[in-house]
């Protein structure tokens, strides 16, 4: 439905494109896309009051959706006209007959679709008519923000509500461009604003009630919360599915079910809210009570998805429950894949090989290249033909579209290690590292040790603050150990591997030539480092900075300039370290031209932190991931013994890599590699053979 909308208001049907929107809110009333879409194709139609109440709705459904608040935004801009302060926001009588006003209001339609470059060249025709009209940064802001440009974004927003400080509208596109940023306190307060400039705009309560719990403020998301539930308007079921949520974050199971049982009724298929459910009874214990409420639900909705989910949640593992529960599934949606694919693990579970395999078929008959049905036909070759499970892969691979290459290529190459054939599986690696090659990153550069380091400099003891860097080389299975203590820490920060990395010194790659050449100094080093630090949301410098890369050269800056540091390395067997290398990538996507290329940069990477090490040049613990990185327990236990807190069970680290010692298998084929790796592996408390 919402492709046909889109197409019709593509083509300037509005009425057509509210015609078929009101079908969708009338089959799915509690669908809050539906009165997204009905919303823009109103808006479109220019009935822009109406407009805005179907946002309201679709916001009443979901308060805690940016997008729909991003929409708000535009419609917003788009009415031109607030009230006095103190009352909501009204739709304007008239639009401004100016040409002017007709660019925004087309530009801000552009945006509602998603088409950033229309919007954008409707926005330069306005700059036209008035290029200094700072309504213009509302179209300029958003298509920044589309477009990932958060940066140019923040820059023309806070610039135009420099000149209108009190307009709600550009306020309200100010609040996303600090969200872009991840600057999330300064969101809050540009729309605390917006709410004391149009105390009725209720949705937005939901947002902030988000941010107050994204920043730990659980007793300042209680008070927003209460005021809404309190305000005529404010109870609905996106509030109520936000409070249920409040209420388990300060540890009240209870009083979260007596908000979110209701909305079984209201919105039985609502996936947070059955999320949320499942806690709360699974907190107190009352599994029985979630049966009879699940089962009533499903008897009035036996075709939604995760209602079906949730059920089988609450029903033990493997369990002859859980074969009933997903047998009525199958009898209700007899070619759902998602059921299919629960009954195949079920069949698993049970050792049911020949039936887990018959079921496999049958996805890949409804779905062809489904891949967990390809993948469990390749599990069933793997063990009594691996040939043929090769070439399976291999036709898979032949068949499919060029954007599925990368992934096939590096199944296939586990599928052939797996058979047995290590040569075969590392040509395929390499030739796949080869073919990514030009669209990935360099090498970071690697320096040489000096004849003396800089004294170390003194902690005062009054310095409560203790940031810590987390790195690992490719192979390490670092990432794995930032899963599990992203889970136990809110001052992780990943972000130097997202679309909006810091701007600073352990960013680039030009800041050991930089250091060497004094065009950057050791305390201009830091203090960038320490200047981004509140805009990644970090206030008081308290930090665990996951970093794209490592070099000791830093710790020229390091040693004297923040001694009060950590550093955290992540590291296993060096062979072991090539071999995911080639097989898995790494997190940062570095380019590779050869095995011989990787083995000579990861053994000087490796030979740094053995030096490091050995000579104790800075605070550092090396965190051996050996035993850990396919084992979530087992990753915990190792974090909880480095650093003696407990840390919060995470149900996966990722995609499963090769296992300790597997290197092994891979002796004759990458024999020189290792001859370079072995030395740097026995320093580091490796085994030489």
């Amino acid at each position: 439905m919402q492709d046909k909308i889109i197409e019709a208001l593509r083509r300037n049907a509005a009425d057509e494109g509210v015609t078929l929107a009101r079908e969708w809110v009338a089959a799915e009333p509690q669908q809050a896309q539906a009165h997204r879409w009905l919303a823009l194709a109103l808006q479109q139609q220019g009935q822009l009051a109406d407009a805005q109440a179907s946002l309201e709705q679709a916001l009443a459904l979901a308060p805690d959706d940016a997008a729909l608040h991003l929409q708000q935004a535009g419609l917003l801009l788009a009415l031109r006209q607030i009230a006095a302060a103190g009352e909501a926001l009204e739709r304007s009588t008239t639009l401004n007959p100016n040409e002017f006003s007709a660019y925004l209001m087309q530009a801000h339609l552009a945006l509602a679709r998603d088409d950033a470059d229309e919007a954008d060249r409707l926005g330069r025709m306005a700059a036209r008519v008035e290029p200094d009209n700072p309504e213009l940064a509302g179209i300029q802001g958003m298509v920044a923000l589309r477009r990932g440009d958060v940066d140019r974004a923040l820059s023309v927003l806070s610039a135009a509500s420099q000149q209108l400080p009190n307009d709600p509208r550009l306020l309200h596109a100010l609040g996303f461009a600090y969200l872009g940023k991840d600057m999330l306190a300064f969101a809050e307060q540009a729309f605390r604003r917006v709410l004391e400039l149009s105390p009725g705009t209720q949705a937005l309560r939901g947002l902030l009630v988000q941010l107050a719990l994204r920043q730990g403020h659980v007793d300042r998301a209680a008070e927003v919360m209460r005021d809404v539930l309190a305000n005529e308007g404010g109870d609905s079921p996106g509030m109520r599915r936000l409070a249920g949520e409040l209420e388990l974050a300060s540890g009240q199971p209870l009083q979260a079910l007596e908000h979110l049982r209701p909305l079984l009724s209201q919105l039985p298929g609502d996936r947070a809210t059955l999320q949320m459910l499942l806690v709360a009874w699974q907190r107190l214990g009352r599994d029985d009570e979630a049966r009879t409420d699940l089962e009533a639900a499903l008897q009035d909705n036996p075709q939604l998805h995760d209602l079906w989910l949730a059920r089988l949640a609450v029903a033990p593992v493997g369990s002859d429950e859980a074969v009933d529960v997903v047998d009525r599934w199958l009898a209700a949606m007899p070619e759902h894949l998602p059921a299919l694919e629960a009954r195949m693990s079920l069949h698993d579970m049970k050792e049911q090989a020949e039936d887990a395999e018959a079921t496999a078929r049958r996805i890949v008959a409804l779905e062809p290249g489904r891949a967990s049905g390809e993948q469990r036909i390749v599990e069933a070759l793997l063990v009594r033909e691996p040939a043929a499970a090769v070439a399976h892969v291999q036709a898979l691979l032949d068949s499919s579209p060029e954007d599925a290459h990368p992934a096939l290529r590096t199944w296939l190459g586990s599928v052939q290690d797996r058979a047995g054939d290590p040569a075969a599986a590392l040509a395929t690696w390499l030739s796949l590292h080869e073919a990514l090659a030009p669209t990935r990153l360099p090498l970071p550069p690697q320096a040489k040790a000096p004849g003396e380091w800089p004294a170390l400099g003194t902690v005062a003891e009054d310095n409560a603050t203790r940031p810590m860097f987390v790195w690992g080389a490719p192979g390490s299975g670092v990432e794995r150990v930032v899963a599990v203590m992203a889970a136990g820490s809110r001052v992780l920060r990943g972000d130097r591997f997202g679309p909006t990395p810091p701007n600073d010194g352990f960013q680039n790659f030009f800041t050991l030539q930089r250091l060497a050449t004094d065009a950057l100094t050791p305390e201009q080093l830091v203090q960038q480092w320490r200047e981004q630090l509140p805009s990644r949301g970090i206030e008081d410098g308290n930090v665990i900075d996951w970093l794209l890369w490592w070099d000791n050269a830093l710790l020229w800056a390091l040693r004297p300039q923040l001694p009060e540091g950590r550093l955290i390395i992540a590291i296993r067997d060096p062979r072991d370290m090539l071999v995911e290398w080639l097989a898995l990538g790494a997190p940062a996507p570095l380019a590779l031209t050869s095995s011989s290329e990787a083995a000579q940069w990861l053994a000087r990477s490796l030979e740094q932190v053995a030096e490091l090490h050995e000579q104790d040049l800075y605070a550092h613990l090396l965190l051996r991931t050996d035993d850990a990185v396919n084992d979530p327990a087992a990753m915990g236990a190792l974090l909880e013994q480095a650093f003696g807190l407990r840390f919060p069970q995470v149900r996966s680290l990722g995609p499963g890599t090769i296992e300790a010692g597997h290197w092994r298998k891979y002796a004759t084929v990458l024999a020189a590699e290792f001859s370079r790796l072995t030395p740097v592996a026995v320093r580091l408390g490796y085994p030489e053979v």
